[in-house]
């Protein structure tokens, strides 16, 4: 079989294990890909479903009816043929067939491939070690593994190793450093279950390979029942966890870096390290970056979103000189971005971000829930929905997308605003000692901010605590004094709530 496959916009890197619509990575999951590449190898030939089961299963029985919906979601991705039909048909009760041509243009892969190299960093997920020796817990490993890699393919920023290569690995004694540089990787994460008694914990770490670095690690403790029951969200809370850590780390590199000759790419890091400082300073720069990445390649999306992000940051914090100027932009550059890359969550996050504040939240709900469509462990997905629901006086509905989506990344540095968002969805929703829960944890993320004494201070109130109230109060006169609008949407949209806060306020002596 050819080791490289082109058929349409697309093309397929066996080798990498990826696949490429007109240069840009295309997410598919590990069996999707196997069996992607069974029908690339049979142009024109019927391969029966044993044929295709054998191929993404191995010797693994499973139900029938999985191929059907690997095959449906492969359809998805792919999407129409030119001439509107389907690049796999199906022959009734016997299987499926590829019915596109196929090639070799070698010049198309490596271009693929440059990109890749060039323009995202990478990652391998190593198979996870079974470090209970019981075969029962070798297929949990290894499924693990599959869905990490799956969900991170999500990430259209991060270019990831596919499932057929990094299994290669699997009960090789290697350091990190061989594996990175054979696979062409700065990234790794490695994994280990290990069962006591009716428990199972499940650890996982995050390398950088150069350096051997470790930039995260989490260990999950999960009763072995219900272990099986949610594999899924374990390899999702994984995925949403060492997301944005990645993001951080190459956000830093990218700020150290000196250099005359630097990409577009290399500016939005730039970018993104001093947005996550959240200092008015650093907002300003990070605008002023993504705008000049916007402009030195207008093609790509990382420089738009990160521009409408930034932008309704700048009206969030209070640090915007023309917030009407500034939510315009936002919008525009978001915008562009859904229509560069409709299949990034990030451009639909900041979509959503940047509607919420300019108060259109039907449209902030949708593109919000479009961007947790493409990547289910997307934390800020979940966030901004919650953030959106809540702006547009839906308190109840507000609470689980906010509470998911800071456990999926509970480490990201401007969590003290979703506890307090949270802490005030709790509070309209009569849930006041929860509330006060969540307010005091944006207090430990951010401690002395004004918002989240102010949050405080309502949750007391209503719980008829005065003294403590007017503690806060008094301490509210010591805090960081900054403007702040990041709740004008709500008092905006919500007077009765706006007056609840208010009198809180007043009787507490502010």
């Amino acid at each position: 079989m050819s080791t490289d496959f082109a058929f349409g916009p697309f093309a397929i890197d066996l080798q990498r294990g990826a696949l490429f619509r007109e240069g840009r990575p295309v997410p598919i999951s590990s069996k999707g890909f196997r069996l992607l590449e069974a029908l690339l190898g049979s142009p024109g030939r019927v391969l029966t479903k044993d044929e295709l089961m054998r191929a993404a299963w191995g010797d693994t029985a499973v139900e029938e009816s999985n191929l059907s919906v690997q095959i449906a979601a492969l359809r998805k991705q792919l999407g129409p043929t030119a001439e509107g039909g389907d690049w796999i048909t199906t022959v009734p009760r016997v299987g499926y067939r590829f019915v596109g041509p196929t090639a070799e243009p070698m010049q198309q892969i490596a271009e693929t491939k440059s990109f890749a190299a060039e323009q995202r960093p990478s990652i391998a997920v190593l198979p996870f070690l079974n470090l209970s020796g019981e075969k029962e817990q070798e297929y949990l490993a290894d499924g693990i593994t599959e869905d990490i890699i799956t969900a991170l393919t999500r990430f259209r920023w991060l270019f990831v190793i596919a499932r057929n290569s990094s299994f290669t690995y699997k009960h090789k004694s290697l350091d990190a450093k061989q594996i990175a540089q054979e696979l062409g990787v700065e990234y790794l994460i490695e994994g280990s279950i290990r069962r006591s008694s009716q428990k199972i914990r499940i650890s996982a770490q995050l390398i950088q390979a150069a350096t051997a670095k470790h930039i995260w690690a989490e260990r999950y403790d999960l009763e072995l029942t219900e272990v099986f029951a949610i594999q899924d969200e374990i390899a999702e809370r994984v995925a949403g966890a060492i997301e944005p850590e990645l993001l951080k780390t190459e956000g830093a590199q990218a700020a150290a870096r000196h250099t005359g000759n630097i990409t577009a790419w290399d500016i939005v890091r730039r970018g993104t390290w001093h947005f996550h400082q959240v200092t008015n300073e650093n907002h300003l720069k990070a605008r002023e970056l993504f705008r000049q990445a916007a402009s030195l390649d207008p093609e790509l999306p990382e420089g738009h979103l990160w521009l409408g992000r930034v932008s309704a940051g700048l009206v969030a914090y209070g640090w915007s000189d023309n917030r009407a100027a500034d939510l315009q932009e936002g919008t525009e550059a978001a915008l562009t971005a859904v229509q560069l890359d409709e299949r990034n969550p990030y451009a639909h996050y900041s979509l959503a971000i940047v509607s919420a504040y300019a108060g259109q939240f039907e449209q902030s709900i949708s593109a919000a829930r479009k961007a947790i469509e493409i990547s289910p462990s997307f934390a800020l997905g979940h966030l901004v929905l919650g953030m959106a629901l809540l702006f547009g006086g839906r308190s109840l509905e507000a609470i689980a997308p906010l509470e998911y989506g800071i456990r999926l990344s509970s480490y990201d540095p401007q969590n003290f605003v979703w506890f307090n968002l949270l802490a005030l969805a709790r509070l309209f929703s009569g849930r006041a000692e929860a509330a006060l829960e969540a307010a005091a944890r944006a207090l430990q993320v951010r401690p002395n901010w004004r918002t989240s004494l102010e949050v405080v201070v309502c949750c007391y109130a209503q719980l008829g605590k005065w003294d403590e109230a007017r503690r806060c109060a008094r301490q509210m006169a010591g805090a960081v004094t900054q403007p702040d609008d990041v709740l004008t949407p709500l008092r905006t949209r919500n007077p009765a709530w706006a007056e609840d806060m208010a009198s809180s306020l007043r009787r507490a002596q502010i």
